[in-house]
């Protein structure tokens, strides 16, 4: 049987989940959900997203995002496969962590993304883990970055607090959104269930008018037997424009790094060579095939253990590291 279309286009929103394999309890573990949300917000940074909320629980995810570029299943492909990596090398484990392809649902920016939000914020309030008055304190959700004082550059806040009432990003704005979810959670179950119970539904959460212009682009576009990417470009078109994209950012790159791209050294693994290459894979999609062409690093697998020793060695953890990959996101 064929996959269902993923209409992926320049800031598309969707509203993702995923389960633990046989709904077991995969992030109940000493860790795992740390490690999730850690590798989450790496992909973030990879591939440019935009969180507008985020929840992990015992055995799933809810992700709100939002993608510049069209890019949500490259990016779920490799935010699931490195993590599902990492969780089974720690525990010495094999096999797939998750029970399958993802689900994702297209989700109309403005008030239909909020509630989406809203809704994701009080999953563990549905779950019994917490109060709603306790919400805050919930470690592996986004409110608890939202409000807290280190918040990744990642997350954004703007549509949350906009369709909430027009709530500015301060403590006390924070402090009457959770009030309004206290709001949200007193609804009689009816009510929560018009509201919230049918967004894991179906393939859509937005208007008609949204729903009618999705519907006319598959119809133009979609075969049903591939996954669309760039509309109106065929493979050849994104492959380029990709690699345009990732010209410019190692250009960025090496200035801000003081690295002439003109003069690198000969060697396949030189120093410079697995910086600029390690800071490209955690600021962009870019792929290990490119850089190895581009910065002349062998094969692809080089690079791939090239910056894997990079990290392991923990340079990625220094603050001159930490501070130039905050410098090119912003």
């Amino acid at each position: 049987m064929a996959r269902k279309v993923r209409l992926e286009f320049s800031g598309a929103c969707y509203y993702v989940i995923n389960r633990g394999n046989y709904r077991r309890n995969l992030f109940a573990g000493k860790g795992a959900a740390e490690s999730f949300q850690a590798c989450l917000f790496e992909a973030a940074g990879r591939f440019g997203w935009r969180l507008h909320a985020f929840v992990v629980m015992r055995n799933h995810f809810h992700l709100a995002v939002e993608t510049p570029e069209p890019n949500l299943s490259e990016g779920m492909k490799w935010l699931q496969g490195t993590w599902a990596a990492r969780f089974n090398r720690l525990r010495g484990e094999a096999g797939r962590p998750f029970q399958g392809r993802y689900k994702a649902l297209h989700v109309e920016p403005g008030h239909a993304l909020a509630q989406v939000a809203h809704y994701i914020h009080l999953n563990p309030v549905r779950a019994r883990v917490v109060a709603v008055a306790r919400l805050a304190e919930f470690h592996w959700s986004s409110l608890a970055l939202f409000t807290g004082k280190h918040r990744p550059a990642c997350l954004e806040a703007a549509t949350v607090l906009s369709e909430s009432g027009g709530l500015p990003d301060t403590a006390a704005g924070w402090r009457r959104y959770v009030a309004y979810l206290d709001v949200l959670a007193d609804e009689d179950a009816k009510r929560r269930e018009d509201k919230f119970g049918r967004l894991s539904r179906g393939w859509l959460v937005g208007s008609a008018e949204f729903k009618a212009g999705l519907k006319a682009e598959l119809a133009t576009k979609g075969t049903g037997k591939v996954r669309l990417e760039l509309l109106g470009a065929d493979r050849q078109a994104q492959r380029e424009a990709r690699a345009a994209l990732w010209e410019e950012r190692l250009r960025a790159v090496a200035k801000l790094s003081g690295v002439a791209l003109d003069g690198l050294p000969a060697a396949k693994s030189a120093p410079e060579k697995v910086r600029l290459a390690a800071i490209m894979k955690a600021t962009s999609s870019v792929s290990n095939g490119w850089l190895a062409t581009r910065l002349h690093m062998g094969q692809p697998g080089s690079v791939t253990q090239y910056v894997r020793r990079f990290r392991l060695r923990g340079d990625m953890d220094k603050r001159a590291f930490k501070a130039l990959v905050s410098r090119i996101h912003t």
